[in-house]
């Protein structure tokens, strides 16, 4: 079958559609003729898509949404209608069935399916379920037997239930579908996986509602291929996608130590998403070894009662201890933190800052309100309360939607300006202060400091044009 792959992302700096390449990659192996359409380098965006299906025959044509809004409580922007307006754009010019993907779609599949009208949906893993879909499509297989998918039957939506099949199923990963080049060039990374799924029991977290909650490790040597095809591109700053790199702690040691058997560490630099625990001295060498620059840990707050109240499994010595260890290493630290849950207070706000100040990171990012994600046991509690208090935005039907512990919603602010005005090592989003700016979307000071030769995580290209300082290592 000829399928259509659409990558509607447009952020700037620009991300590669690593998900999109994934199962382009997953249909080409399967035997299927795959063309991809990558809409982040187009200007006119209707006018890419018309002239790429015009006189084209497409069995199916996939458009993936990376996300469904910027994930910041200040602007609350929402990509959800230029997707819908995009999917009804294919229709318009292919009449393929259009069927909706990626991380952002799989968070919301339902509504999402609802806003934008298209014909099937993938939650979760794309790989196994296009090529199923394309067979169910041409006939050799019923819609309720391909995994993860999305469909209408007897006007109602359906989900089926996930892909059961090992990641090392997978084909080889080649990363040869987008212009890794250019985004390496524009976007100054690239990004990885070693693993899907998280088991972790954080209240807020979308993670578990888009990839599973039972963990799935890709192969070592699978994962170390994929970096060797990026270094043979010339692209030698990496960042993974994984939702915590170091749980499970020794699968995380095993695609560190291939890294190193194949003597890739002196040849690439690569962040990671972390949690502060379990983060062990003998780990945070062997990321170090395996040429791992800096560590973004997933610290959220440092009060043991705001830490218990998201479900995470660590207290604020864990933070203080992770910290010390990786820069020890030699590694950047990012600590990221989300204050403005239920029950947060002006106290717990300052003990957040007193220890971000003892673990003493190289930058520690301050997100000011939560998301709520539908399937989250965090938006399950305050939908249950029966009232509205706290909750912003929603206003239309793909309208992010957050909450603000109302207790301190006037005043935060000001006690965060007021605690940390002066010290760089906190990147905080304020509204007041658009120099500042720690809203990766449509970021130009990110996207000129790549320009000028900027590589690595965002917030280490943030920190490194603070300039010279005790913050700078």
């Amino acid at each position: 079958m000829n399928v259509a792959l659409v990558n509607t992302n447009r952020i700037r700096p620009p991300i590669a559609p690593i998900g999109l390449e994934y199962v382009a990659e997953a249909l080409h192996a399967a035997g299927h003729r795959v063309r991809l359409l990558d809409l982040c380098w187009e200007g006119d965006a209707a006018r890419a898509v018309a002239d790429f299906f015009e006189g084209a025959e497409f069995g199916l044509a996939g458009l993936s949404l990376r996300n469904t809004d910027d994930c910041v409580y200040a602007s609350r922007q929402s990509f959800l209608a230029d997707f819908c307006d995009l999917v009804g754009i294919v229709r318009r010019h292919s009449g393929a069935p259009v069927v909706a993907g990626g991380a952002g779609f799989s968070v919301m599949a339902e509504q999402v399916m609802a806003l934008s009208g298209a014909d099937y949906g993938v939650w979760g893993d794309g790989e196994f379920a296009l090529p199923e879909l394309a067979d169910s499509l041409a006939g050799r297989r019923d819609l309720a037997a391909v995994p993860n998918l999305v469909y209408r039957r007897d006007g109602a939506l359906r989900r089926n239930p996930p892909s059961s099949r090992p990641l090392d199923a997978l084909p080889p990963m080649r990363r040869a579908w987008a212009d890794n080049r250019r985004y390496f060039r524009e976007g100054g990374q690239a990004g990885f996986e070693t693993k899907r799924g998280c088991s972790g029991l954080c209240t807020y977290c979308a993670d578990p509602v888009a990839k599973g909650r039972r963990v799935r490790v890709r192969p070592p040597a699978a994962v170390a291929d994929e970096i060797e095809a990026l270094l043979g591109m010339g692209i030698d700053c990496l960042h993974t996608c994984d939702s915590e790199f170091n749980v499970p702690g020794g699968h995380a040691a095993e695609v560190c130590r291939e890294i190193v058997r194949r003597g890739l560490g002196g040849s690439v630099r690569w962040y990671a998403y972390c949690s502060p625990a379990p983060f062990s001295r003998e780990l945070a060498a062997l990321m170090r070894r395996a040429g791992c620059a800096g560590i973004d840990f997933g610290a959220d707050s440092g009060s043991r009662t705001m830490l218990g109240r998201l479900g995470r499994g660590f207290g604020p010595e864990d933070i203080v201890h992770a910290t010390q260890r990786a820069k020890a290493e030699g590694m950047a630290v990012m600590l990221d933190l989300l204050l403005g849950a239920p029950g947060e207070s002006k106290e717990s706000i300052a003990e957040t800052v007193e220890i971000v100040r003892r673990a003493d990171p190289d930058r520690a990012g301050v997100s000011l309100g939560v998301r709520l994600y539908p399937g989250t046991a965090l938006e399950a509690e305050i939908r249950g309360r029966g009232d509205d208090a706290g909750i912003t935005g929603g206003a239309g039907a793909g309208d992010p939607v957050f909450f603000l512990e109302p207790g301190i919603a006037r005043d935060v602010s000001g006690w965060m300006r007021d605690w940390t005005g002066g010290d760089p090592r906190f990147l905080f989003y304020d509204p007041s202060r658009p120099a500042e700016n720690y809203n990766y979307n449509d970021n130009r000071r990110l996207v000129e400091a790549i320009r000028g030769g900027h590589r690595g995580a965002y917030w280490d290209i943030l920190r490194k044009l603070a300039g010279p300082g005790r913050d700078n290592g």
